[in-house]
């Protein structure tokens, strides 16, 4: 297990503590610089402005240098020996601990195969795409076989097919392996297609995590609703009855319906302004403004609306999240 206490990623920022647990994958999810490439620092024990104890198997890690860590990490700035081949960046780790020659190509080939390398182990770094040495460094990482595998952002360079392959790829490879993993991201798809557990950081600090669907059902703040939402929540403040207590509420995308499809059980009406529309083919995502609030609505398949439209759209009182503060 990978415990982190007193964990603080930017001085003045909150004190959190949290534990990764052995052969778990978790998606570390948060905006841009919200403390994700701090806290895969501080576990990897480079230099950062982050501070706080790290202990891996009841090991202190905290006053060792990173090359005494069982920790490998890939950042998003990813770096190869540009003087060796693709196979002997992959295997470099393997060399270094001793490993046959025969397990290490093995090792290598099985890498090269799931990130779509096999083409190319022959080559230099400087004959790939920058997609490609992404995903050699990813491969070099996973070679060294470290008890903790840091992935900071490491699909981001990929293009969208590439990166949706590699993501159900990496989830079978890295379930096999038995390692902690800690997988930062800024979209929350990542979180229900890897994570066995999601670690929301907002403003360099820990709001809430858990299973993905418990945190995305559950969510404790708006900001975390915010956070697991694709496109991100819708909020209202009006509405008193429905609002309760609450000083806000919102409402994910997906749980706005057209008036054409009403869902079942209680509901409540909203009239939204169209300011626009994109379609993916299979889904539509309406823009708009609801109580002079920005609103997407997603709809499967085709829908015919125009901006400057107005619509009833409507939601059912079960979907309403409720916060205690704005």
């Amino acid at each position: 297990m990978l415990q982190l206490s007193q964990i603080q990623l930017t001085p003045g920022a909150e004190v959190f503590e949290h534990d990764f647990r052995a052969g778990t994958l978790t998606v570390v999810l948060g905006r841009n610089r919200s403390g994700k490439t701090n806290l895969c620092r501080l576990i990897a024990g480079l230099a950062c402005s982050a501070t706080g104890r790290v202990v891996l198997n009841d090991r202190e890690l905290s006053c060792l240098r990173p090359q005494s860590r069982s920790v490998a990490v890939v950042f998003q700035a990813f770096v190869n020996y540009p003087n060796w081949t693709v196979a002997e960046n992959i295997t470099s780790p393997m060399r270094a601990q001793g490993v046959s020659r025969r397990d290490r190509e093995a090792r290598a080939k099985q890498l090269a195969e799931v990130l779509g390398l096999a083409a190319l182990l022959q080559r230099l770094p400087n004959e790939l795409s920058g997609g490609q040495q992404q995903r050699l460094a990813i491969a070099r990482a996973m070679a060294q076989q470290a008890q903790v595998l840091v992935l900071d952002e490491p699909l981001v360079n990929l293009d969208y097919k590439l990166r949706e392959t590699l993501v159900l790829e990496l989830q079978s490879l890295l379930q096999q392996s038995g390692t902690t993993v800690i997988y930062t991201s800024t979209d929350p798809k990542d979180a229900f297609a890897l994570g066995d557990e999601v670690v929301l950081l907002d403003e360099h600090t820990k709001l809430q995590s858990g299973t993905p669907l418990e945190v995305y059902r559950h969510p404790q703040s708006f900001v975390a609703a915010d956070l697991m939402s694709d496109p991100g929540v819708n909020p209202f403040t009006s509405k008193a009855t429905l609002v309760a207590a609450a000083r806000q509420a919102a409402v994910r995308p997906e749980h706005v319906y057209m008036t054409s499809s009403p869902p079942a059980g209680e509901v409540s009406e909203f009239q939204m302004q169209v300011l626009g529309l994109e379609t993916s083919g299979d889904e539509t995502f309406i823009h708009g403004a609801v109580e002079t609030k920005r609103w997407v609505v997603r709809c499967p398949g085709m829908v015919q609306v125009s901006a400057g439209q107005t619509l009833q759209v409507i939601v059912r009182n079960d979907d309403i999240m409720r916060f205690g503060v704005i």
